[in-house]
């Protein structure tokens, strides 16, 4: 039972009192005047929260009234005049200028990847905070990077045949970053520009491969090549800094794209003593940005989650958390790294961030939850109360040195709002809590994820609702087919999963979120992202299609680990994502584009043949129960999920949703029944419950008898039956209530 406390006229879950009242002491703010604040906030804004839902609730009855009465893809003209009527399509705003300030670098001016972590989970927080810097020759030897097959295979000692390769694509990485003078096109930028080093190594003599040696010489560097001739840089600029000696280097920093690398040198390392240069790593910064999140990827679903949530915040901003690891029979601290620093070129100091630059993902406009009840005992808006204590949480750093934003910002990531005036509510509430908490105004950034249709449809207007916090804003394929589907229920049957990724909405959609965001004048001032890789353990497939991201113009994409990070930060070494974003505008235009974003992606005729069902079906409920299980019994919001070939996959809500959503639909237009969801879902218990047999928390999904189900199977069953009925297709109801329900019982 969660014991509360009265503070002003609310009643406070004890584990967010004390977080908050230790947050107010550490920085002498008045507790009674907080909570006061805080109650105000609650009361002015928890009503105009639920007006908001109760406007997507009537948008929603009147969609589904239109398709109840006109099924099939409809008229485009017919349907825009229908969806500006009810006030789904807002007036386009005109011109829209992002005025952002005080945005660190990594954000507004520079591109690479950013990994999306559960913020409960401390290690987890850790290491990829950590992920600022990665190892390539770890990330090409330990995945599929590198062929895994015959002479190439890891195997269980260190594989030298192996090793040779990774070298091999080192030196060629060296080529692309570090183009040294006759070997190509290098072009002549200013280094951190976007266009330093931007040729590549081209059909001249001098190169990386097989070089001998690496030295400072009167501030630049020279490589001694194969042939036992000297190189330097076809950019000189593209010379940072180094450590040790300039006649014997220990690491060399480069700069390309805006982005570092760093070569370290050790004759008597196990890599190095092998390298004809010495070079025993190549170090890259990766994960420029990262989101610690509090929605999708994790189960909180009371104030002592989520209290530990804000305490890992907390200790992210103060630049203290740390996390006991036991591994190999040793047990270490694990802590945030520090900043790096090198001896400059002309013999001064450089310091290089050694930390992501981070946000926070609060939740969206939905959940209501018990960490704070208001004077009547009623639960509260979880996303009102997570722009509060995230922001307390971050006193530390805006209070401090500013060892995360770098300026004086905060950065919230919002998801799942539903058009400008859900934008515009955001902003209004971020700004109240700066009032409350004596901050300056627009110190707290917005991310704006482009996730759902009704902002997908209006996104230019979304953009200028918040135009003076905007920091952020994203794609994602998964959470945004969700609300296809769920807006369009009642409109017919939808296409499968693979079919609709093809389908013309997605890339008009995909395309539209940058070209509005560069015209709203997000350049300098904001990141736009792109989705999640969701296959950790393909890497050779991730290395050749993940590059699309930044030809299409986007500065950030979304990665599922620290490896991912460090080989998709490749990618921002071959391409210019900046350079790509000014062609990608300039070729494709918004102009009538919306009727494309509109086009609801529904099956035709042979589309949905019984072996298409039949897969999908099947596919679907054993992705949907893998997740559950662990979301429901353990608690665990992200997690790598076997799929029927036993290939893992990120799972999280969005791909639940997306899953679940298909499924229902399904099932009210008759595709599938009710008996084949139970028979499929019963047949994939057996697989999934194989596929967790060596965890020793795990629950079987139909009991030790395999006849009872358990909440998770339950959870799994009401997500697909009860779909159509779920606000926006949103899974987070059902999952809290049974979350809950399953605390209680293991309580």
């Amino acid at each position: 039972m969660t014991t509360y406390v009265s503070r002003a006229d609310l009643s406070v879950a004890e584990p967010i009192r004390a977080f908050a009242e230790e947050s107010l002491d550490r920085h002498k703010l008045d507790a009674d005047a907080f909570w006061a604040g805080v109650s105000a906030i609650v009361h002015e804004f928890a009503p105009r929260n639920a007006a908001l839902l109760r406007t997507r609730d009537e948008l929603q009855r009147q969609i589904d009234a239109f398709h109840k009465e006109q099924p099939g893809v409809p008229d485009p003209a017919a349907y825009r005049a229908f969806l500006t009527e009810i006030g789904y399509l807002a007036p386009e705003p005109g011109e829209v200028r992002v005025t952002t300030e005080n945005v660190a670098p990594e954000i507004a001016q520079l591109a690479g990847p950013q990994l999306v972590v559960p913020i409960l989970n401390a290690r987890f927080a850790i290491n990829a905070v950590n992920a600022r810097w990665g190892s390539l020759y770890d990330a090409l030897y330990g995945t599929d990077a590198i062929s895994q097959a015959g002479e190439l295979a890891p195997g269980s000692a260190y594989n030298p045949k192996r090793g040779a390769a990774v070298i091999a694509r080192g030196r060629e990485f060296l080529d692309t970053v570090a183009a040294l003078a006759g070997s190509g096109t290098a072009g002549s930028g200013t280094a951190g520009s976007g266009t330093a080093g931007s040729g590549t190594a081209g059909s001249g003599t001098a190169s990386h491969t097989g070089s001998t040696g690496y030295a400072i010489q009167d501030g630049a560097l020279v490589v001694t090549l194969a042939d036992g001739s000297n190189a330097g840089l076809a950019d000189p600029t593209a010379l940072v800094g180094y450590t040790g000696s300039a006649e014997a280097p220990e690491t060399i920093v480069l700069v390309h794209h805006g982005i570092h690398a760093e070569i370290l040198i050790d004759r008597t390392g196990p890599i190095g003593s092998t390298d004809t240069a010495g070079i025993q790593d190549i170090v890259l910064e990766a994960a420029l940005t990262t989101i610690m999140d509090l929605e999708d990827s994790v189960a909180a679903v009371d104030a002592e989650d989520k209290a530990l949530g804000y305490r890992n915040w907390r200790g992210l901003m103060a630049g203290t958390l740390t996390e006991e690891i036991s591994k190999g029979g040793k047990t270490f601290t694990r802590r945030m790294a520090a900043d790096r620093v090198y001896t400059a070129p002309d013999g001064g100091t450089v310091t290089l961030p050694g930390r992501s630059v981070l946000f926070v993902r609060n939740v969206g406009h939905l959940m209501l939850g018990d960490s704070i009840l208001d004077r009547d005992g009623a639960e509260t808006p979880e996303g009102i109360i997570d722009a509060i204590m995230t922001a307390l949480g971050s006193l530390d750093d805006l209070r401090g040195e500013l060892a995360n934003s770098r300026t004086p910002s905060m950065y919230i990531v919002k998801p799942k709002m539903h058009g400008p005036d859900e934008a515009a509510f955001t902003a209004e509430l971020f700004g109240r809590v700066e009032e409350l908490l004596g901050l300056p105004a627009r110190t707290l950034k917005v991310g704006i994820m482009d996730e759902e249709r009704r902002t997908s449809a209006n996104l230019a207007a979304s953009i200028a609702a918040a135009a003076d916090r905007v920091a952020f804003i994203n794609t994602g394929f998964l959470d945004r087919t969700g609300d296809e589907i769920h807006t369009s229920m009642h409109a017919g049957p939808f296409l499968s999963k693979d079919a609709i990724r093809s389908a013309p909405w997605l890339g008009t959609y995909e395309a539209r979120n940058v070209v509005i965001g560069v015209a709203s004048g997000l350049d300098g001032h904001a990141q736009i992202g792109k989705g999640m890789w969701a296959m950790p353990d393909l890497m050779a497939a991730m290395l050749e299609q993940k590059i699309g991201h930044v030809r299409a113009g986007a500065s950030t994409a979304w990665v599922p680990s620290p490896t991912a990070a460090t080989l998709h930060a490749i990618h921002y070494h071959q391409a210019d994502a900046f350079a790509a974003r000014a062609e990608v505008t300039a070729a494709a235009p918004v102009g009538d584009s919306l009727d494309t974003l509109l086009q609801i992606p529904l099956a035709g005729a042979g589309d949905l043949d019984a072996e298409t069902v039949a897969a999908e079906l099947e596919n679907s409920s054993q992705s949907i129960l893998g997740y559950v299980v662990r979301w429901i019994d353990q608690g665990i919001g992200c997690s790598k999920v076997p799929d029927l070939r036993d290939i893992a996959l990120m799972e999280d809500r969005a791909t639940l949703r997306i899953s679940a959503q298909l499924l229902a639909n399904w099932l009210l237009h008759g595709v599938i029944t009710e008996a084949e969801i139970d028979a499929a879902l019963t047949r994939c218990a057996a697989v999934v419950d194989r596929q967790n047999a060596s965890d020793p928390l795990y629950e079987k999904l139909l009991g030790a008898d395999g006849a009872t189900p358990g909440l998770a199977f339950t959870a799994a069953r009401r997500l697909i039956v009860e779909g159509a009925a779920q606000p926006s297709g949103y899974t987070e109801p059902l999952l809290h209530e049974l979350r809950r329900a399953k605390k209680a019982e293991q309580a």
